[in-house]
C-alpha cells in the first residue's frame, strides 16, 4: 500500500504491484480477489446481460490474425447506433482516479473496463474501416500511422498493427490510429479485446519510443481466456450508457486454446519447504481462495488445477509460496538451522604460498606479476638459443609471446629495466610456473634485487627459510650455473638434505648491458614445491636467556674457495658451548687484500645458560677459535 487519500465523498488506495503479479493484479478485480483470498471472502459474482440484436455480427464483419503468435487471440464484438457524448460522472470520477482522461462515453467504457478486468480494449469506428475487415498482421517496411494523439509513427517489418483492406488502423496493443477514430458522428463501432504476444508489444514500445497504459498490461502477459468476458462487460457498459444495439455473437479467433497448467503438490514438501505444518484441509482451503481447483491424489498428493489467469504459477514452489503467504509468515517459526560447520580440507601450496609472500614483503619486496612467455630476443639476451627444453607456441598471439618461460628471472629482470628511471633501490619478487620440455610445469618462486649486495639478497632468503621451519640448508659453488644467467664465481647452488633447490647469485653483466640495466643485480631461483615440502609449522621453544651475552668481532682472511659457511661452522664448533650465535656482517674483495683471498668479518655472539660471563671467560673461548682457525692452511685472522 503507496497511499490512501480522499477523492471527493470517497477515497482511493495506491496499491504497489510488484512485476510478478502484474499479470494478473493490474486490475480492480485482481486485487480484490487477492484480498478477498486473504481475508477469506467471497467475490460477488457478476450478470452480465446484453440484449443482442437478431444480426449476426460474423456475417456483417470479417477478422483475418495473419501472425498467430503475435495475436493468438482476437474478440471483436459489433455495435450499432450509439450515441457519443460525455461519459457520467461516476465513471469520470472513477477514471480521473486512477490517472486516466475522460474522452466521450464509448472511449471511457473500454478504458474504465480494462482497469476492472486488467484486459485492455480497443473501439473502432466501423463505418471508416475499409472494406469492414479486420487484418491482424506486421507493417509493411516504410508504413506510417498518426494515432489518436495527431503523433506519426514509422513502422517497421517487425512491429504487429491492426489494419484493414487499406492501411493501419491501430499498433497492436500499444496505440489506436487516427483513421478509425470515434468522433460525435459515430454510429455503429466495433469493440477489440485481444491477446497480444508480450515480446511482440515491447518491441514495437521500444521501436517507436511509446508506452502506454495497454503496452504496461501486455508487456507483463494477460490471460487470453479473459478477452471474452472483458469484451461482453464493455458491450454491456457501452449499451447501458451509449444506448447502443449489440449485433449477436463474437467473433473470437483462437486457434490454439490456453488450458489450466496441472500440477502435482506435495503435501509433505510443504511442510519442508515452509518449515510449518500446514494440514491438509487447511492447504485445500486456501488454493480453494485462490481460485485453485484441487484433487486428492494417491501418495499425500493433491493434484492442483491452476487458473489460467495466474500466469506466474508453473511448478509447485509456485504454489507452495501463495499458500505460505496466505497462511502467513509470520506463523512461520524462526529456527537456526543445525548444520555442521565443516572447514575446508586444507590447501599446502595455497598457504605456504601466502605465507611466503607475507615473509617476502616483511623482508621488504613488492610482488610482480607478468606473463608466462618470453620472446625471440628474449631466448638471444639470455643465451637460450638452441635450447632444446625451451617450448614454442604453434599460435602464439604475438612475437612477443612465441615461447613459454623457462625462467622466471628474464621477465623479472624486464620489470627491473622498466622501472630503473624511477627507483634506484628496487626488490621484486614473483610467483610463477616455469615450463620446460617435454611438456613438464614447476611452480617457481623467483626474486632480484638492485642496489644491494649477494648477502643481503642471501640475508633475505635464509629469513624466508628460517620462517617457514627449512633447516639445513647449504650454499655451494656452482662452476655451470643456470643457463648462464649468473655470474659463476658469485653465485651458489642452493641444496638442503643433498636435494639442489635453486640458484642465488649475481646477474651476468653481459646480460645486464643487453638489457641496459645500470649496476649490480642479485637474484634468486627457488624451485617453490620443493619448498613446500620442506616447510614446516612446527617451532621449537626456548626460553628467553636469563644472563647477558657478550659481543665480539672476528675477520678472518681465508681463499676465495672457501665458502662462508665453512668459517662459520669452524668459529660455532671451535667456540662451544658459549659460542652460541655466530653472523656474517662484513664481507670484502679488492685491489688491497692478496690475490684469490678475501675478507670475512663475523659478529660472535657469548652466552651462558648458568650465570653471567666474566672477561677471562670470554677472552679463553675467543683464543680458542682464533687457535682453531689459525691451524687451517691459507687462513689468517686478522688483529
Amino acid at each position: 500500500m503507496e497511499e490512501v487519500k480522499k477523492e471527493g465523498k470517497d477515497f482511493s488506495m495506491d496499491i504497489d504491484i510488484r512485476p510478478n503479479r502484474a499479470k494478473d493484479c493490474l486490475s480492480h478485480k485482481g486485487v480484490a480477489r487477492e484480498i478477498g483470498a486473504i481475508l477469506n471472502l467471497k467475490l460477488k459474482p457478476e450478470i452480465i446481460k446484453i440484449k443482442e440484436t437478431k444480426e449476426n455480427a460474423e456475417k456483417l464483419f470479417k477478422v483475418l490474425v495473419k501472425d498467430k503468435k503475435a495475436c493468438p487471440r482476437y474478440n471483436a464484438r459489433l455495435v450499432k447506433n450509439v450515441k457519443v457524448s460525455k461519459s457520467p460522472e461516476w465513471i469520470q470520477e472513477r477514471l480521473k482516479s486512477c490517472g486516466l482522461r475522460p474522452i466521450n462515453n464509448i472511449v471511457d467504457a473500454t478504458n474504465y473496463i480494462m482497469l476492472e478486468t486488467g484486459q485492455p480494449l480497443h473501439v473502432f469506428d466501423m463505418d471508416k474501416i475499409a472494406g469492414r475487415e479486420i487484418i491482424v498482421r506486421k507493417a509493411k517496411m516504410g508504413e506510417k500511422i498518426t494515432s489518436l494523439d495527431n503523433e506519426k509513427y514509422d513502422l517497421d517489418g517487425n512491429i504487429l498493427i491492426i489494419a484493414d483492406r487499406e492501411s493501419p488502423l491501430a499498433i497492436a496493443g500499444i496505440k489506436g490510429g487516427k483513421k478509425a477514430e470515434i468522433d460525435s458522428k459515430t454510429k455503429e463501432i466495433v469493440l477489440e479485446a485481444a491477446n497480444f504476444n508480450q515480446q511482440s508489444v515491447r518491441y514495437a514500445s521500444k521501436q517507436i519510443g511509446l508506452k502506454t497504459d495497454s503496452s504496461l498490461r501486455f508487456e507483463h502477459g494477460i490471460d487470453p481466456n479473459i478477452t471474452k468476458i472483458s469484451i461482453n462487460k464493455a458491450a454491456y457498459l457501452i449499451q447501458e450508457i451509449a444506448g447502443g444495439e449489440v449485433y449477436a455473437g463474437i467473433i473470437d479467433v483462437y486457434p490454439k486454446k490456453i488450458s489450466p497448467k496441472k500440477i502435482n503438490l506435495d503435501l509433505d514438501y510443504i511442510n519442508s519447504l515452509l518449515g510449518v505444518k500446514v494440514s491438509r484441509a487447511e492447504t485445500e482451503n486456501i488454493l480453494k481462495r485462490l481460485e485453485f481447483i484441487t484433487k486428492r491424489i494417491p501418495g499425500n498428493k493433491l493434484k492442483v488445477t491452476v487458473p489460467t489467469f495466474r500466469l506466474d504459477v508453473s511448478i509447485q514452489e509456485d504454489i507452495i509460496e501463495d499458500i505460505g503467504r496466505i497462511f502467513g509468515y509470520l506463523k512461520v517459526p524462526s529456527i537456526f538451522p543445525l548444520a555442521e560447520i565443516a572447514p575446508p580440507k586444507r590447501n599446502n601450496e595455497v598457504f605456504w604460498e601466502d605465507f611466503t609472500r607475507d615473509v617476502l614483503k616483511e623482508a621488504g619486496f613488492n610482488e610482480t606479476i607478468n606473463y608466462s612467455f618470453i620472446s625471440q630476443k628474449d631466448l638471444e639476451i639470455f643465451g637460450l638459443v638452441g635450447d632444446s627444453d625451451i617450448l614454442e607456441l604453434e599460435n602464439p598471439l604475438s612475437t612477443d609471446f612465441k615461447y613459454l618461460r623457462p625462467s622466471l628471472i628474464p621477465n623479472i629482470l624486464k620489470n627491473i629495466e622498466k622501472n630503473q628511471k624511477t627507483f634506484k633501490n628496487i626488490k621484486i619478487f614473483e610467483f610463477g610456473k616455469v615450463f620446460r620440455s617435454p611438456r613438464t610445469e614447476t611452480k617457481m618462486i623467483a626474486g632480484a634485487v638492485i642496489g644491494s649486495d649477494f648477502y643481503e639478497v642471501k640475508g633475505a632468503v635464509e629469513f624466508l627459510f628460517n620462517k617457514s621451519g627449512i633447516k639445513g640448508a647449504e650454499y655451494k659453488n656452482c662452476k655451470a650455473t643456470e643457463k648462464g644467467i649468473f655470474i659463476p664465481e658469485a653465485s651458489s647452488e642452493i641444496v638442503i638434505n643433498g636435494d639442489q633447490i635453486g640458484f642465488l647469485g649475481e646477474i651476468s653483466q653481459q646480460i645486464l648491458k643487453k638489457l641496459k640495466i645500470d649496476g649490480k643485480v642479485v637474484a634468486f631461483d627457488l624451485n617453490f614445491e620443493k619448498l613446500v615440502k620442506l616447510s614446516s609449522e612446527q617451532r621449537e621453544y626456548s626460553p628467553i636467556p636469563k644472563y647477558p651475552p657478550a659481543l665480539r668481532d672476528l675477520a678472518v682472511l681465508v681463499p676465495k674457495t672457501v665458502t662462508v659457511k665453512e668459517v662459520a661452522d669452524k668459529i660455532r664448533n671451535s667456540g662451544k658451548p658459549l659460542a652460541g650465535n655466530v653472523e656474517l656482517f662484513d664481507f670484502y674483495e679488492g685491489k688491497e687484500l692478496p690475490q684469490g683471498m678475501k675478507n670475512l668479518a663475523f659478529r660472535v655472539i657469548y652466552q651462558s645458560e648458568e650465570k653471567t660471563l666474566n672477561a677471562g671467560e670470554i677472552d679463553q673461548a675467543h683464543r680458542k677459535i682464533i687457535d682453531s682457525l689459525e691451524k687451517e692452511s691459507g687462513w689468517q685472522v686478522r688483529k
